[in-house]
């Protein structure tokens, strides 16, 4: 068995939990998810079955998308919902949609982020989060990411609760602390702040509407159905530049052959896909880093075609 299933995560699993789950319930070991989703945050968890867990590590460095809510006026430990109160200040001004979607345009593009102490961001080989469970402070790292878009969902012209919310939807770049992100509105407006909810609704090419529940996974087991559930592996690395070869040249590709640089990716320096006429991935080449004009292996997805 092998494939990619966009598994819909439930709040309260871990991505280990996940997966540990279905080696359970599929009796198959070789299971992986594709970058790690918060216990608190539900939605699209891609996972790679079988010889699909070849490509995992290209679909976690991809865009991802998410649908949440922030909530103006209190902050907590966790900067969600799940932890305890640790600043709180009244709102007592009314903001404006517009003064809103300032804060938003603001945040938008390459900006710098502090990873939250609950995190699994690791400093001196511990994680953050463990610190935090001792009550120790550390520094923690800066990082740059790019937030490609952040809209506002609500449609309200006027925020003046002494507390407010509004959802909103954002696009962003691997690495992106969404529950960061909910801090750094707040403290744009001026007030403490917190994510309040939040929704995955994007992982590389997968979205909400092609996920199964745990629910569906086992009715589809049950009857049968399952393996037919599964999207093939060239869907989680269609976002890579593709190379048709001849089924002579496929032979040398498997045997892991060092090719030249096509005349379209002379100046490509993101991974390139080598596949069949048919569509059928073989393997993913890279840019040699020795030999001019030639690129290398870094993985051969396929040795059976």
């Amino acid at each position: 068995m092998e494939g990619i299933l966009p598994l819909y995560k439930p709040k309260g699993m871990t991505s280990h939990d996940c997966v540990f789950k279905l080696r359970k319930l599929l009796k198959i070991k070789k299971i992986g998810h594709t970058g790690t989703l918060d216990p608190n945050v539900d939605g699209v968890l891609p996972i790679c079955i079988g010889r699909a867990t070849k490509v995992a590590e290209f679909m976690t460095s991809t865009e991802k998308a998410y649908e949440g809510e922030v909530t103006i006026g209190t902050a907590t430990t966790t900067e969600d919902a799940s932890g305890e109160i640790i600043a709180s200040k009244k709102v007592n001004k009314a903001f404006t949609r517009r003064e809103i979607l300032t804060v938003l345009d603001s945040l938008t593009g390459i900006i710098e982020q502090t990873p939250p102490m609950y995190s699994a961001v690791k400093v001196n080989g511990k994680r953050l989060y463990e610190y935090a469970r001792k009550g120790i402070e550390v520094k923690r790292p800066t990082r740059k990411v790019h937030i490609y878009s952040l809209q506002l969902l609500d449609d309200q012209e006027l925020f003046n609760e002494d507390e407010f919310s509004f959802k909103f939807r954002v696009n962003c770049s691997k690495g992106t602390y969404v529950r960061t992100l909910a801090v750094m509105i707040g403290e744009r407006l001026g007030y403490p702040a917190h994510m309040s909810l939040l929704t995955r609704i994007k992982a590389a090419t997968f979205e909400l509407k092609d996920c199964l529940t745990f629910d569906q996974v086992e009715q589809s087991i049950e009857t049968g159905n399952f393996v037919h559930q599964l999207f093939p592996l060239e869907k989680g690395i269609s976002h890579l530049p593709k190379y048709k070869i001849s089924d002579k040249v496929a032979e040398k590709v498997r045997n892991g052959a060092i090719l030249p640089t096509p005349t379209q990716f002379e100046h490509q320096d993101e991974p390139i896909v080598v596949e069949t006429n048919n569509g059928l991935a073989i393997a993913i080449y890279i840019k040699h880093p020795r030999k001019t004009g030639c690129i290398k292996p870094l993985k051969v997805l396929r040795n059976d075609i």
